[in-house]
């Protein structure tokens, strides 16, 4: 074994286990099992070329020289981005913990109770600060959540402005820029007219639906604006407010004016600027409209036996059901940075924050009176972090600052602002003052005494109290919080416990040296909007991961904005829809899409302007081609894209594919690919020899970003050259092409630090490591379809009877034994196990995807689980629901209670298998009750006094 090859490492299987892993496939080699399962008319002719592969050593060797590259300044550009300062505590336990970043959505409740708690913390922080009622998981950015807050408040208009339609949004000129191209992307397919100007001027007449307020403004201004929302409220007009979180420690909460909607970023709450991300947005509404909210939202309901137990709540609203009436295609969060920074508030608690609010204010005043006293004007009438100042000589200032390591944010020829933070203390005063003083020849060093007084008003100063929960006032030392971490580390289920073999979700090893540098300051103190040569070793690492994109898709063009799957769907269609109209094409808004899609296809094309055509799929799941036929003809004259994920939802490579991109191609249209499933194809195919034009790629599934319990994703594009013009921009640093869209998300290339992991997977592995992988995967995925064969049924293969990466099983016969594929589910958990994906794409079927990062003795524990529980619903009667199917998850609880009212021992319950007590996962709770969770909404921690209560 080659110990500095990193695919032996990051590929599961032993070249000891493949002869009996061919054996049981029944094949002679890997290349025959490919040969069998993907066609031959669109296998790849040549290896890609990538450049060679490194070791790990060499990797980290390559990142830090790299990392040397981009200069750290002191950024007080701001513009909703701020250096922070995450606690040891915190990065080491969560951050650098596979246990985690390496855990999944939080689908099955039972074993994911600790990061559920760890959310609701979040989801409670959120709701006090804004003193808002509902609040969800966490949304991908604040430019995002903006977006979403407008497009919401669109969709609940009252009847009478949707009879009328009223489609204006006013948007104050405070906005952060980046919010206001993200707005733009966001309206124009739905037709919304944003009106952008000062609140000031606003006239509140009935021709508006909603407005959007920035709390405090872009450069630092605070306002009152009770007396816009008590008008709004009276025209009735909805309104959004973009706040800073960290200023709602002193700021009066917007909730207590009366607004709809409360969005922002939790960034400064711990999370490391990143050259943009990845960060947690929030979002925090009204009950009235918690089935209309984006994302997902963590409510607290019961156990079997009654006791208090989380899980995602209102599921139904989720994309997959609602597809084309989605109001969102939001179908993930930013979990791990919500769980930092709900753990930072748990760490500094209401005092703590308050503490590090009032720092900041106080620095922003001492600056302030410092450069008023040399004669500068210092424009905000009231601020908390931020001053506007106005300077003769510009360019000097900038000269000057510059060379002493100092960003400002220059704003016109004569104004520059100042946004402090967390990181900045007393011994920054002194330089960044005398950049100004230098700047205009002032040598007098004389500083006038620092006297502060309160600038902001008393309409505007915090009165009531938050975080007064239980949870926010007892972890305060680093003991106690590293124990609090760990104790709700053990009530989850991730990677680092045992396979997580989840359909269209690849769970790969997440490798500590891809994951390692995200912790070096030299990438985490990067403010996304820094001139570009203080982000040169950033610049390198982008640009050559956008090159190996190319290179794996076989496009020409690649976008690292989308920060999310969803985002990247809706970012090919609008490049695809920007191509239509430069060619005149306004009328082509017609997008077709299988019945077998992922949901969020559908709601994408929506939010893109577009109109949904379904077309049928066939008894073995592949495109009903006849079909797809007579639905492009009847379309040709309005057909803008077709949406397929290849190898298909049912893993299959349907091998029509060339054919029906052909065809679409001939009646005008442009072919996305989704490529949740690209695991199948690195290396052996790709999208533009299937003849797409533009796919997305999810980083966190190919590409080894960690899930994180929910987020981080990154969903870059890749396109044709013909899409390339219009690959998104943004306002502040260009990106994009010549004839570049709007912006997707709120900085230039996204989600930038979380991108290293993919740059470092790709170096690592190189050409025959990235196809490797690949062909790893399908056997992985034909072994366990053999060892499962004869006890479940596979419900769709490939012509000559292969499944791709992924393989969908049929559970629906065992209903004759009154067991459903839930129960099924639940029951994996007592040997240890996640349960694949559950009734996607098909109800009543498990999806079931092994990767190819699985060993074959984890490969065989599974199968040996899924055989077992096989064995048990041949012994469950319909007529008699006391049985282990029904009864599962066991927790340690029933286990070890003096009463067992169950016809089977406690060992059949808790240790079914040998395997299982070498290692045993216990479920803190039984089945969570989701019906009651939905009946009675609680998305929110109780406070001290209900413990008091109690």
């Amino acid at each position: 074994m080659k110990t500095d090859v990193f695919a032996s490492r990051h590929i599961g299987i032993q070249e000891s286990d493949l002869e009996k892993m061919l054996d049981t496939v029944g094949v002679e080699n890997l290349d025959e099992l490919i040969d069998q399962t993907i066609p031959t008319d669109i296998r790849l002719k040549e290896s890609l070329n990538l450049a060679p592969a490194i070791s790990e050593h060499e990797f980290l060797g390559l990142l830090e020289n790299l990392s040397n590259e981009n200069k750290v300044y002191k950024s007080y550009i701001g513009l909703g981005y701020h250096e922070s300062l995450t606690p040891s505590v915190i990065k080491r336990n969560i951050l650098e913990n596979p246990g985690w970043y390496t855990a999944y959505t939080p689908y099955q409740a039972e074993i994911a109770q600790g990061r559920l708690e760890a959310l609701l913390n979040y989801q409670t922080m959120i709701c006090d600060l804004t003193g808002m009622e509902v609040a969800n998981a966490s949304l991908l950015d604040e430019s995002t959540a903006a977006a979403e807050a407008m497009t919401m408040l669109f969709d609940v208009r009252s009847r009478s402005q949707k009879k009328e339609g009223v489609l204006k949004f006013f948007v104050s000129d405070e906005v952060l820029p980046q919010t206001l191209s993200l707005l733009q992307t966001r309206s124009v397919p739905l037709n919304i007219e944003l009106v952008v100007d000062s609140p000031e001027n606003f006239r509140f007449t009935k021709e508006y639906f909603g407005a959007l307020l920035q709390y405090p403004g872009k450069y630092g201004q605070v306002n009152d604006y009770a007396d816009f929302v008590c008008k709004a409220n009276e025209n009735e007009i909805k309104v959004a407010v973009a706040a800073d979180l960290l200023s709602l420690a002193m700021l009066t909460p917007p909730g207590e004016w009366g607004v709809d909607v409360v969005v922002g970023t939790t960034q400064r709450f711990g999370i490391p600027l990143g050259y943009g991300g990845p960060h947690a947005a929030f979002f925090a509404t009204k009950p009235d409209y918690k089935r209309n909210i984006p994302g997902r939202i963590i409510g607290v309901t019961k156990d079997t036996d009654g006791n208090r137990a989380l899980r995602m709540a209102l599921q139904t609203r989720e994309q997959h059901i609602k597809r084309d009436k989605a109001t969102s295609n939001i179908c993930t969060a930013q979990v791990l940075l919500a769980v930092m920074a709900g753990m930072y508030g748990v760490y500094h608690g209401p005092k703590g924050l308050k503490y590090i609010a009032e720092k900041i204010h106080n620095n922003a005043q001492i600056v302030a009176k410092r450069l008023t006293a040399f004669g500068f004007e210092q424009v905000n009438t009231c601020f908390f972090d931020t001053i506007k100042i106005k300077v003769q000589n510009l360019e000097s200032l900038k000269t000057i600052s510059e060379s002493k390591k100092i960003n400002l944010n220059y704003i016109d020829d004569e104004t520059v602002s100042i946004s402090l933070n967390e990181a900045f203390s007393e011994k920054d005063i002194r330089p960044l003052v005398t950049c100004f003083l230098e700047s205009q020849g002032i040598n007098d060093d004389s500083y006038p005494q620092d006297d502060l007084e309160d600038i902001i008003p008393e309409n505007l100063r915090r009165t009531s109290t938050f975080l007064q929960q239980e949870v926010f006032n007892t972890y305060h030392s680093e003991t106690e919080l590293m124990r609090y971490i760990k104790k709700l580390e053990r009530k989850d289920l991730a990677l680092n416990h045992s396979m997580i073999s989840l359909g269209s979700c690849t769970m790969k090893l997440n490798a500590a040296s891809e994951m390692l540098p995200l912790s070096w300051a030299n990438w985490g103190n990067i403010h996304p909007f820094v001139p570009l040569d203080q982000a040169k070793g950033y610049q390198l690492v982008l640009k050559e991961l956008e090159e190996q994109l190319n290179i794996i898709t076989g496009f020409a063009g690649t976008s690292l904005q989308p920060n999310s799957g969803a985002q990247g769907e809706f970012a090919g269609l609008m490049t695809i829809r920007a191509y239509h109209r430069s060619r005149g094409d306004h009328h082509r808004n017609i997008c077709i899409i299988p019945a077998s899609a992922h949901g969020t296809n559908p709601a994408s094309a929506v939010m893109a302007g577009m109109k949904v055509v379904v077309t049928k799929t066939d008894e073995k799941g592949n495109i009903d081609v006849i079909d797809l036929e007579e639905k492009v003809k009847e379309h040709a004259e309005n057909l803008a894209a077709l949406m397929v994920t290849y190898p298909s939802t049912h893993g299959v490579f349907e091998s029509s594919i060339k054919y029906i991109t052909s065809l679409i191609h001939e009646y005008g249209g442009q072919v996305y690919m989704d490529g949740a499933n690209m695991n199948a194809q690195v290396g052996l195919t790709n999208p533009a020899t299937i003849g797409a034009d533009v796919c997305h790629l999810n980083l966190h599934k190919t590409f080894a970003i960690p899930h994180g319990g929910g987020g981080p994703g990154v969903g870059p594009i890749c396109v044709a050259e013909q899409l390339k013009p219009f690959l998104p921009s943004n306002p502040l640093v260009k990106t994009g092409g010549e004839n570049a869209i709007t912006a997707i998300s709120g900085a230039p290339w996204g989600s930038a630090l979380a991108c290293l992991i993919s740059y470092g997977y790709i170096k690592m592995l190189g050409a025959k490591g990235v196809t490797d992988a690949t062909k790893y995967a399908i056997l992985n995925a034909n072994y366990i379809k053999e060892r499962l064969n004869g006890a479940y049924e596979v419900l769709y293969t490939g012509e000559k009877g292969r499944a791709a990466h992924e393989m969908i099983i049929d559970c629906r016969p065992f209903k004759e034994n009154g067991i459903e594929v839930t129960d099924i589910a639940k029951r994996l958990m007592d040997y240890g196990f996640h349960a694949p994906t559950v009734s996607f794409p098909v109800a009543g079927t498990m999806m079931i995807e092994p990767t190819e990062s699985e060993g074959l003795a984890e490969l065989d524990r599974f199968c040996e689980a899924m055989l077992s529980i096989r064995i048990e619903i041949d012994e469950a009667h319909k007529d008699e629901e006391n049985n282990v199917l029904k009864n599962a998850p066991h927790t340690l609880g029933m286990v070890t209670s003096d009463q067992w009212d169950f016809p089977y021992s406690r060992q059949k319950a808790a240790f079914p298998l040998d395997f299982v007590s070498e290692n045993k996962f216990w479920p803190t709770v039984r089945r969570a009750d989701e019906a009651f969770g939905d009946r009675n909404l609680i998305c929110t921690c109780a406070p001290i006094e209900a413990y008091a209560e109690a």
